[in-house]
């Protein structure tokens, strides 16, 4: 049984055919998961010509996965611009799928499950908040109250709708976006966390003559991740005389803005910006050298960046958003968009070793939840659940069941 399967990834397309993801968690072996349950992935997502790889691209497609294109849009504006081409590929792409899964909050997720016939089953997989993502201070579109209310609406229905739900989150999600009654529910992260990942033991906190180092890893294609508050709070506690370095890994179209950011507050020496890291090694060799992980997101599902900081047993800060409370408790949690809390925070944290050293021991503990093979076990149950489902329809469409195997 083949599955279809969107993405808000955008992939580049090379003159020899291949699509290459921008980083290793949309790559190649994130989607042969699947493969685990079906027999062929075929994933909708957006792409754009290119000449050769971007640096640190990831090949997506190979045996058993391959990538349907749209068109490369950017926002809303364009995706609206875009409306029409989008859904005619859609609508061609639906009926040759015989199972669907619904990565969301997503317009793209969200325009397939429009193109679905009304009794068709389908899975949800619940990875954000749009109620966040369009809050106060996280989104300064004019839309943003009517995007909230929408967006929110349609994931609630989505997930009423869907014959079978996971979120990336233990509890915080579903309180928001509940599944339907007898309908099949779990969670599970997309994190990719195999033994090498984590260390062996907790960190043990020495003196040093150096300075503080903070790390951070995100993405600047928006400000979901609050690296302006993070350059606020640290600014802060360099100008109350602490010794400290910052490291922000990552890159995307607002990488620019908080580069001034940190030059308006006169830090940028003891900023580094390193862009994206070319794979999962060179992100733990930074983590090893940090004494402190920061996230102030505005909103979040469940943070993978920082499940793999925990893993190398590091001490962490986090925003009281998203599935964050339930990765750390609450004297390590921040309002989002509040940098004085966070500096100060941040300064109570490095200032104590023993605090440091308890953080590392918890931190380390909770990352074993996140191992790769207990995750799987839980994703294979949800495949499992999704093809039972789907088959059970499937049967009572044997002209559909003849066709789409046809088409496949």
């Amino acid at each position: 049984m083949n599955i279809l399967v969107n993405t808000s990834t955008r992939f580049s397309r090379t003159p020899d055919g291949r699509f290459w993801a921008p980083a290793e968690s949309q790559a190649y072996e994130y989607w042969r998961r699947f493969l685990d349950v079906f027999d062929e992935v075929t994933v909708l997502g957006r792409a754009f010509p290119a000449e050769e790889p971007v640096k640190g691209a990831k090949t997506a497609t190979g045996y058993g996965v391959s990538v349907i294109p749209l068109p490369n849009y950017c926002g809303i504006r364009q995706f609206a611009r875009n409306y029409f081409k989008l859904s005619k590929v859609v609508q061609a792409s639906v009926p040759r799928a015989e199972t669907v899964y619904l990565s969301l909050p997503c317009l793209i997720g969200d325009l397939v499950w429009r193109s679905l016939p009304r009794d068709r089953p389908f899975g949800v997989g619940v990875c954000g908040d749009p109620h966040d993502v369009f809050a106060p201070g996280a989104s300064n579109h004019p839309l943003r109250p009517v995007m909230r209310w929408w967006f929110s609406r349609e994931l609630r229905i989505e997930c009423q709708k869907a014959c079978a739900c996971t979120y990336v989150t233990k509890h915080a999600l579903q309180n928001r976006y509940p599944c339907g009654d007898c309908v099949f529910s779990t969670y599970y992260s997309s994190i990719h966390l195999p033994p090498e990942a984590l260390v062996w033991a907790a960190r043990v906190p020495a003196k040093r003559a150096g300075p503080f180092h903070i790390v951070n890893v995100g993405t600047f294609d928006s400000w979901y991740k609050g690296p302006d508050i993070l350059l606020q709070a640290f600014g802060a506690c360099v100008r109350r005389g602490r010794d400290l370095s910052l490291t922000l890994i990552g890159d995307g179209r607002y990488r620019r803005d908080a580069e001034r950011i940190a030059e308006m507050l006169a830090v940028g020496r003891r900023v580094r910006f390193l862009g994206q890291l070319p794979c999962s090694e060179a992100v733990r060799e930074e983590l090893d050298a940090a004494d402190l992980f920061v996230l102030p997101s505005r909103t979040e599902g469940l943070p993978k960046a920082m499940v793999e900081a925990m893993a190398r047993g590091l001490p962490c800060i986090g925003t009281t958003v998203g599935g964050i409370p339930e990765l750390l408790p609450k004297e390590d949690l921040v309002p989002p968009n509040d940098p004085e809390a966070l500096s100060r925070l941040i300064e109570d944290v490095l200032a104590d070793p023993e605090r440091r050293a308890a953080m590392s021991v918890r931190n380390l503990g909770s990352a074993q939840e996140y191992r790769s093979h207990i995750l799987q076990q839980r994703r294979i149950t949800f495949y499992q659940a999704l093809q039972s489902r789907t088959a059970a329809w499937l049967k009572t469409r044997p002209v559909l069941s003849i066709v789409t195997r046809h088409c496949a």
